[in-house]
């Protein structure tokens, strides 16, 4: 006989929590997209840019290892795989807006609204593709290096194992969404993936240590068991 009692269906407040904003910035990534940043002149390299999308993709990386680390392999794999839905409902929402809801007569931002926001199927295919191919395997190589150790490392391995799978996953995530946009274009394709494989590194190096440290740090204090 299944059992009718809420607390035996409920999820982690953790779990709960990072999937709700996991979701929400899985859809604000693709719309930060649509600005390059500047990270200003760095030694050696010289002036780095990034797409602005990766801000957020880096809070995705974080919440799927940090889900790792608290709930295991298998449920950071599923939380990427429903990620899928709030990405495909929204670029068919603005695929929808931008080419079959009119924009109002007093309003004359249409152009600007659909130069931003809009992408075109070769695109949208090239980042469905990148994000799942590196965030399966970000938790793929965040999980393998812990080992027998997943969920109970702490301090410096933690953030090293954090970090690698970060870097590594942010350049196959760069290598595969320009190929997949851009292939076949008189574009210097080698050139574009070298500066923004530099920037993500950049980026992964200052922000994921810190922030996989907070949110695992934070999951657990959620998780905590409540006192009588």
């Amino acid at each position: 006989m299944q059992s009718h009692d809420p607390a035996s269906r409920s999820l982690p407040r953790s779990l709960f929590i990072f999937s709700l904003l996991y979701g929400g910035l899985v859809v604000l990534a693709g719309v930060l997209g649509t600005k390059l940043a500047s990270l200003g002149q760095w030694p050696v390299v010289g002036e780095l840019a990034v797409e602005s999308g990766i801000f957020a993709f880096l809070f995705l990386v974080v919440l799927s290892s940090a889900v790792a680390e608290l709930h295991g392999r298998s449920i950071a794999n599923r939380l990427i795989r429903y990620g899928f839905i709030p990405l495909i409902v929204s670029m068919v929402l603005i695929t929808l807006v931008i080419n079959v809801v009119p924009p109002a007569a007093m309003w004359g931002d249409q152009e600007a609204f659909a130069r931003l926001l809009g992408q075109g199927a070769r695109m949208q295919f090239a980042g469905l593709v990148s994000y799942g191919v590196s965030q399966t395997l970000n938790v793929y190589l965040f999980s393998k290096l812990a080992g027998n150790s997943l969920g109970h490392e702490r301090g410096a391995v933690l953030l090293f194992r954090a970090w690698l799978a970060s870097m590594l996953s942010q350049a196959v995530d760069t290598v595969l969404f320009i190929s997949i946009s851009f292939f076949g274009q008189d574009l210097p394709l080698l050139a574009i993936m070298e500066g923004q494989i530099i920037s993500k590194l950049v980026l992964s190096t200052i922000m994921v240590p810190p922030l996989i440290l907070f949110f695992v740090r934070f999951g657990q204090w959620l998780d905590r068991p409540k006192t009588a």
